[in-house]
């Protein structure tokens, strides 16, 4: 037999009050021409910093050359970079911590 459907009757005739829903967040989907992409810039990257550390060393006359401002710019005195794969793997950990 089919089950039985729950019935609830409104109090007073009011409608009771909605509950915001969580809409689950969109897991993200990476095509395989986004994952090329990511894999040439990656790739193109690591030998830009090959022949920077050989240019550095003597080994190549020619090559990548770092820019480097002649005067500095007084508004970067305390700049400090980023440490771009920490704040990554900050995001991802809050990530977990947040789902579970």
């Amino acid at each position: 037999s089919p089950a039985q459907k729950l019935v609830f009757n409104r109090v007073n005739g009011k409608r009771p009050q909605a509950l915001p829903q969580r809409v689950p967040a969109p897991e993200e989907s990476y095509t395989l021409a986004h994952e090329e992409n990511v894999r040439f810039v990656y790739e193109a990257w690591q030998q830009v910093e090959q022949q920077l550390d050989g240019s550095r060393s003597g080994e190549s006359a020619c090559g990548p050359v770092q820019y480097v401002e002649k005067t500095p710019n007084p508004g970067l005195k305390n700049f400090v970079p980023i440490d771009l794969e920490e704040w990554w793997a900050q995001q991802f950990l809050a990530k977990i911590e947040n789902c579970s």
